[in-house]
């Protein structure tokens, strides 16, 4: 499905938590909006300048990205999940996890009736093999809402664990219950200490029957996990999801990543493009050499 951005308005905004704000986007364009409905469905968002009203949008280019006109100025663009989307209605849910500073969480905290956003069209990650007899979905705060909304959308009939790692019972939400639905709450991490989800996952006893483990957390707490289901518990491909949504120290690990020498982003950047090597096996490979550029 080719790319489309929409222009979203904001038709509500509400506190769920001292740590999130949900802001509902509807308007015209999104009265068909092309959502995949899969849970943990990710869109990028484009705000407003300093003082606009709304963003100037670019245009969908024909590989899937987007491009500006030269008399254009470029939007600040971030990734987030979708919360829900409500067909009938025609609006989209995006729960921001709100702290200070950051564009997203300022434009969230301050998110208005009328206020526009741009919206492009969603792509999804989550894929739980049709043989599964369990699922257990871990994450913090940033995933949140995903794994919400995975375990609330799920096949009934699947088991699902749910572990969420907030920073304290403030920060509990509401999870829609069902029969085959566990709920377990932690405290901590989320950029206020050091998470303990790396540990929970390493520590799980996962059962013989075929499954799979989705996380949802800071990069380098998924590069932990990632090794622990890949190189220590062997998992097969496609029997785990994970997937890093923030990353701590992001400002300082910017800087480092632009004073790369053109030479060696050229070939991060290339390995993706190698279509006789595995995805997971690329993957591994590139989180280690970013880890080696300290990265």
């Amino acid at each position: 499905m080719p790319l489309t951005i929409h222009r979203a308005e904001v038709t509500a905004a509400r506190r769920l938590t001292p740590g999130m704000v949900r802001v509902t986007l509807g308007g015209p364009d999104l009265a068909t909006y092309p959502t995949t409905g899969v849970g943990d469905e990710y869109v990028r968002l484009f705000f407003p300048a300093d003082g606009e009203h709304e963003p100037e949008l670019p245009t969908p280019t024909e590989r899937g990205g987007w491009s500006w006109d030269e008399d254009q100025q470029p939007a600040t663009m971030r990734t987030y999940t979708i919360r829900a989307v409500n067909a009938e209605a025609g609006t989209v849910d995006i729960d921001f996890v709100v702290h200070d500073g950051g564009v997203a969480a300022s434009w969230a905290l301050g998110a208005a009736e009328g206020d526009v956003v741009g919206l492009t069209s969603p792509t999804g990650l989550y894929e739980a093999p049709a043989e599964a007899r369990w699922q257990i979905l871990v994450a913090d705060a940033a995933g949140l809402p995903a794994a919400a909304r995975i375990a609330e959308t799920t096949r009934p009939d699947l088991p699902t664990r749910l572990i969420l790692e907030v920073i304290d019972p403030t920060h509990r939400q509401d999870i829609s219950s069902r029969a085959e639905l566990t709920v377990e709450w932690v405290y901590g991490g989320n950029g206020h200490a050091p998470s303990r989800l790396d540990r929970i996952v390493s520590d799980l006893e996962l059962s013989d029957e075929p499954g799979y483990l989705w996380f949802a957390g800071e990069t380098g707490v998924m590069r932990n996990v990632r090794k622990n289901l890949r190189r220590e518990r062997k998992l097969p491909n496609g029997t785990y999801t994970t997937v890093g949504y923030w990353t701590h120290r992001a400002e300082e690990l910017r800087q480092r990543w632009e004073g790369l020498d053109e030479e060696t982003r050229t070939r991060l950047y290339a390995m993706w493009e190698d279509k006789s090597r595995d995805i997971e096996e690329i993957t591994d490979d590139y989180h280690a050499q970013l880890e080696r550029l300290g990265l």
